[in-house]
């Protein structure tokens, strides 16, 4: 995948992004679609830019002492330590990335991008990352994309706002330093083998976490105190309910395509299997038992979640559907894990029917009051939502 410097605008750039996102994340592509600008692409830049780190980190093919060097320098693309730089219509851009010329409102965005210096950090992190990327194209070619295409996801962030590349910048270095720590603990077994639930937690924090603070940092800029301690309380529920849900119903996958085991070793042993059977055919029901403990130990962060959902504030273009329907889409996933866990290891795995998908994104598209979250998180934990 060739790295052209090519010169082109934010508009554009920025339309790329939101494309790729649709590629990479049809889930993830719901939540942006139901936002507002500016908050549509801001959410949109910092998921790219966690994109790139988690697809190297899960990438089983790059030796880990390699993975951790890439995630390294991708850290150092992302410090904030950047030399003067001009826009692409000649405009001059400050150390801190406001323009001369700039605008007194927070959320302006430059009509064309800036210009990275050739030797930015982040051209160093694509020539080195260049021979890892997959000559033919497999289920994850468009994450590769996304990687290929770090250098223009970069320039965009930084054609953002300072107070929004603030916020998003903290929450990416952390991700992308706790993905770096798990590869590096790891790099003797080939891939992740979780040991504890505690470690389960501490992982979904760096790979989720890490995000929900991202998401906080944009929307509480300017809310009140008591609405912003309430944020920041429930911020990490609400995370770690959408990730554990993912740990559960992905057994499979990860251990399959990247070589990781996410249940936790401690659990695993007391049902007698070892991490790498996780997978074996003769330990589904026993699998099984540790997806269901998987599965309560997400559920236990439903109602703080939702304590978030509902302080959220609907302003700079921020929208309840935005992240109301994955909180209510993990509802449906934990009632289907709970139904039948042992399906996480067949073909088909366990996910939310579609047309239950469908029904709950038509509800919020005619508009639905945070006072209905609790009828309908109520009703997916009984049914799926079309059958009511």
């Amino acid at each position: 995948m060739a790295d052209a410097h090519m010169e082109t605008t934010f508009d554009e750039d920025l339309a790329w992004c939101f494309d790729a996102v649709s590629d990479v994340s049809r889930t993830f592509a719901i939540t942006i679609d139901a936002l507002e600008e500016p908050m549509a692409s801001r959410i949109c830049v910092g998921y790219l830019l966690c994109r790139v780190a988690d697809t190297v980190e899960d990438a089983g093919h790059i030796p880990p002492g390699v993975q951790r060097e890439l995630l390294q320098q991708y850290d150092e693309a992302l410090s904030g330590e950047r030399a003067l730089e001009t826009t692409t219509d000649g405009g001059a851009v400050d150390v801190d990335g406001t323009a001369a010329a700039g605008s007194a409102d927070p959320d302006a965005t430059p009509h064309r991008g800036v210009k990275l210096p050739e030797d930015a950090p982040i051209h160093r992190f694509r020539r080195n990352v260049e021979e890892w990327i997959p000559e033919e194209p497999g289920e994850d070619a468009d994450d590769w994309r996304v990687v290929a295409a770090a250098p223009r996801i970069v320039r965009t962030y930084e054609s953002l706002p300072p107070a929004d590349r603030e916020a998003i910048r903290g929450p990416v270095r952390e991700l992308v330093s706790g993905m770096a720590e798990f590869v590096d603990r790891y790099a003797d077994d080939g891939g992740l083998r979780i040991g504890t639930v505690d470690e389960l937690e501490e992982y979904c924090w760096y790979a989720a976490g890490t995000v929900g603070d991202l998401v906080t940092n944009l929307l509480a800029r300017g809310v009140d105190s008591e609405r912003e301690d309430v944020l920041e309380a429930n911020a990490r529920s609400f995370a770690l309910l959408l990730q554990l849900v993912n740990v559960a119903k992905d057994v499979s996958d990860d251990y399959r395509e990247e070589n990781n085991v996410y249940l936790p070793e401690a659990w695993l042993s007391e049902v007698d299997v070892e991490q790498d059977a996780v997978t074996d055919s003769r330990n589904v029901g026993p699998v099984a038992s540790v997806v269901e403990r998987v599965t309560d130990r997400a559920s236990g962060y439903l109602d703080d979640a939702q304590v978030y959902l509902e302080a959220l504030p609907e302003h700079r273009g921020n929208t309840l559907a935005a992240w109301a329907i994955p909180y209510l889409l993990a509802v449906g996933t934990i009632r289907e894990l709970r139904e039948r866990p042992e399906d996480v290891l067949r073909e088909g795995g366990v996910k939310v029917p579609k047309p239950e998908v469908i029904s709950l994104i038509a509800q919020f598209e005619r508009g639905v009051e945070k006072a209905a979250l609790e009828d309908l998180r109520e009703q997916m934990e009984q049914a799926p939502l079309h059958s009511h």
